[in-house]
């Protein structure tokens, strides 16, 4: 494996020089790949597959950390880009396409009455939460899930450097599945908490009456109810998870997905307090940008007219049965679990005494993408999955998780790594 990846090491060390991490996102470095035994740079893709620098092809289980929906190269939406780009990509004025756009996401998703479109997630949760504090006239937030870089959510995690501490005292993060740590932070700050901003689900399922139970106590405090749908949306179900649950927030936010990979996030929700749109500060050039526009309303007419979330949530479904047999065969369940979403599923890994869940992780992904499958260790499933890709896939599964009980149960994993460990970053979910 010594030279499987000299293309991209070289590369990293060149762009660690004017780049720090070497990458512009925390997920797609050094601290989320184990460095001797992985790419760290993409050449191109196609469909649901990518090609490292090095040459070597992969089966994409991250894809762009869930941004390619549709999969690469989607022939309807590169074919609306490139029809667009004979228009032009920003103008002096408004563009039609952000209004129809707009109209589109309030006929699909329950919630929205008006729209402001941006570029990250993280624009969108951030003009959320101030739309929230101007329309309640509070400062305080619940939170729960991952919801960006931005000051009021991050400074809550433990990548709280240079957030100033009157920033962090602002928010307050609860339990999933938990409503009474929810309600203990609504009762401490009694007539303080502008939003509830929550992922409707990300790791585990709600349990039954959970979601519901968070809209009624956030109404009760007379907080807002935010979901943030940012990558829920367009993969759980057309509409999101809050059609998929049939829980209506008061505003909530999207973007993942909604353009298969081109830079686009929206913020939507109810009228009255949307309006105040006009008189809060959220602005970008860039939020009309016409190419990403342009892709998104091929991606939301794909949806809307082709099978393709049934496609994908199939494929989830056989994939997580299989591999659950997969970890009972071989008496895994003490390290593997799983969990999530057919569209969006998780192996989660456990420290056990033969090895920690690093040292597993990194065997995992040194194995996986030895064998050609790309992976963070969890299923982004594409549109452009195929079964054969879940079942190669699968196939490695079968050779890597006994790979994995014999190391741990020999206590002589660590020696079968080849390169560097990982190490905890800081957990959001």
């Amino acid at each position: 494996m010594g030279t499987r990846y000299q293309k991209s090491e070289e590369l990293l060390q060149r762009a660690e020089q004017s780049i720090p991490l070497g990458s512009q996102t925390f997920s797609k470095s050094r601290t989320a790949l184990p460095y001797g035994v992985s790419p760290y740079f993409l050449e191109r893709g196609r469909g649901s597959r990518v090609w490292d620098v090095d040459g070597n092809e992969y089966i994409d289980f991250v894809n762009a950390l869930l941004c390619v929906s549709l999969g690469y190269g989607d022939p309807e939406v590169d074919a609306a880009v490139q029809e667009q780009m004979k228009s032009g990509v920003i103008f002096s004025l408004p563009h039609r396409l952000e209004m129809e756009v707009a109209e589109s996401l309030i006929e699909i998703i329950p919630c929205a009455e008006s729209v402001r479109f941006a570029k990250n997630g993280s624009d969108a949760t951030s003009g959320a939460i101030r739309l929230a504090r101007a329309y309640t006239g509070r400062e305080h937030v619940a939170v729960c899930g991952y919801h960006g870089w931005q000051d009021w959510y991050i400074g809550s995690t433990a990548r709280n450097l240079g957030v100033p501490q009157c920033v962090r005292d602002l928010t307050h993060t609860f339990v999933y599945n938990d409503i009474q740590s929810l309600e203990c932070i609504l009762e401490a700050h009694q007539g303080k908490v502008a939003a509830v901003i929550m992922e409707p689900m990300n790791v585990q399922w709600p349990r039954e009456g959970y979601l519901e139970a968070v809209a009624r106590v956030a109404r009760q405090h007379g907080a807002l109810l935010i979901f943030d749908e940012t990558i829920t949306g367009f993969r759980f179900s057309l509409g999101g998870a809050q059609e998929l649950f049939g829980v209506t927030p008061d505003l909530a936010t999207f973007g993942k997905g909604l353009a298969n990979g081109y830079p686009l996030s929206a913020v939507v929700g109810r009228r009255e307090i949307m309006k105040l749109m006009e008189e809060i500060f959220f602005s970008g050039t860039f939020g009309g940008e016409t190419i990403s526009l342009a892709a998104a309303r091929a991606v939301l007419h794909k949806l809307r007219t082709q099978p393709l979330l049934q496609h994908m949530h199939h494929l989830g479904k056989h994939l997580l049965e299989q591999l659950q047999l997969v970890i009972d065969q071989h008496d895994a369940s003490h390290i593997f679990s799983l969990s999530g979403h057919p569209a969006w599923s998780f192996l989660n890994i456990r420290d056990t005494e033969g090895a920690s869940m690093w040292q597993v992780k990194t065997f995992l992904m040194q194995e996986m993408h030895a064998r050609g499958i790309l992976t963070l260790g969890t299923h982004n499933i594409s549109a452009a999955h195929s079964e054969e890709d879940i079942d190669r896939l699968l196939a490695a599964y079968r050779q890597v998780i006994p790979a994995v009980v014999e190391g741990v149960a020999s206590k002589n994993l660590a020696q079968k790594i080849e390169g560097r460990v990982l190490e905890p970053l800081f957990r959001v979910r």
